[in-house]
């Protein structure tokens, strides 16, 4: 279980939620909004060779940075393609539609920090849901705004 005070949070490796996807990707749940006072979010995403990430969105309160722990991410800023191999750093700005994924031909382990936090837990649950077939990707749609995640129209 995750260490919890008003100034800290501890968070030991075998402690962190993790919501499978398929291909042998992950999310690993690190810390919420509501764990570092609205701070900020962060979590962990493993995904498998040539997956996705997420489609076209922005984040209309918070900057999202991406560090590539290892593999290969592909990004998609504003319309402009960004290959980021490991120990690569990518920092978007609120409002900045983007996309990412796995390079075709290797996995790609990424950490990932939202500033300020948004609770986004739930979202990234309910992601592992869709990827699984459980839920269906409108489901999401009425929750936009809870998640700051705005979803761009598939031309974006």
């Amino acid at each position: 279980m995750p260490s919890r005070d008003p100034e800290t949070l501890f968070v030991p490796p075998a402690t962190a939620e993790v919501v499978p996807l398929p291909d042998g990707g992950a999310f690993h749940l690190l810390a919420d909004a509501v764990d570092t006072g609205g701070a900020l979010g962060a979590n962990r995403l493993v995904l498998g060779a040539g997956a996705t990430g997420a489609g076209p969105h922005h984040h209309a309160l918070s900057s999202e940075m991406f560090y590539v722990l290892a593999g290969t991410a592909e990004f998609v800023l504003d319309g402009t393609p960004v290959t980021a191999p490991a120990g690569s750093t990518v920092v978007i700005a609120p409002g900045t539609i983007h996309a990412f994924g796995a390079a075709p031909d290797a996995p790609v382990d990424l950490l990932i920090v939202l500033t300020p936090g948004i609770d986004r837990f739930e979202y990234f649950r309910r992601l592992g849901r869709i990827r699984h077939g459980d839920e269906d990707f409108d489901s999401l749609l009425p929750d936009q705004q809870r998640f700051d995640v705005h979803f761009a129209a598939p031309t974006a």
